[in-house]
């Protein structure tokens, strides 16, 4: 059983980011999967701002981080770039602490300006954390993403699509890996 984690660099607990978590959670349990999810903004804010490698709410992330097979590192994107709290977190992650890891980036922004700083901003942090095996990714456009009055999100139909399309691509990556894992 695969084991799969979503880092979420949201600031923000009603975002619209959520929406496209929802897809991934679903995905992640239709397949049988161990799902955790770290929402950067609930872990200590001095832990983050002082980097304390050895703050125990960061190790437990961490550890979470190391055993798992996939990552999901999802954000919104201002000002061109992934959030600040997220690189907060990502600066406390070990130097090769995605290495061996299928890490598939997702963003939501304001406007399609902002489509490449997933390339751009995102990418390279992520191959600086030993991520070899980096995803395409999925940007979505705030107005892409509707709340619903009852909870939970709707996906504009494109949207939905393409970010279907590029989670049937990671889990048959991911399933690839465990095989290749198992044959070791």
């Amino acid at each position: 059983m695969a084991i799969i984690t979503v880092i979420s660099g949201s600031p923000t607990e009603s975002s619209r980011l959520n929406g496209l978590l929802q897809e991934v959670r679903k995905t992640v349990q239709s397949e049988g999967w161990e799902y955790h999810e770290i929402q950067v903004r609930q872990l200590p804010p001095e832990d983050l701002v002082y980097t304390r490698f050895d703050s125990p709410a960061i190790l437990e992330a961490n550890r979470i981080i190391a055993k798992s097979d996939a990552v999901v590192v999802a954000t919104p994107i201002y000002k061109a770039s992934y959030t600040g709290v997220l690189k907060s977190f990502l600066d406390l992650i070990p130097q090769k602490g995605l290495e061996k890891k299928i890490v598939l980036p997702l963003a939501i922004g304001g406007t399609i300006a902002h489509l490449l700083a997933i390339d751009y901003a995102l990418k390279p942090v992520l191959s600086a954390l030993g991520a070899n095996h980096i995803f395409t990714g999925v940007y979505a456009l705030d107005t892409q993403v509707t709340r619903l009055e009852g909870g939970g999100f709707e996906l504009a139909e494109e949207l939905q699509a393409r970010l279907q399309q590029s989670l049937a691509e990671w889990v048959h990556a991911v399933k690839g890996t465990a095989k290749e894992a198992k044959s070791l």
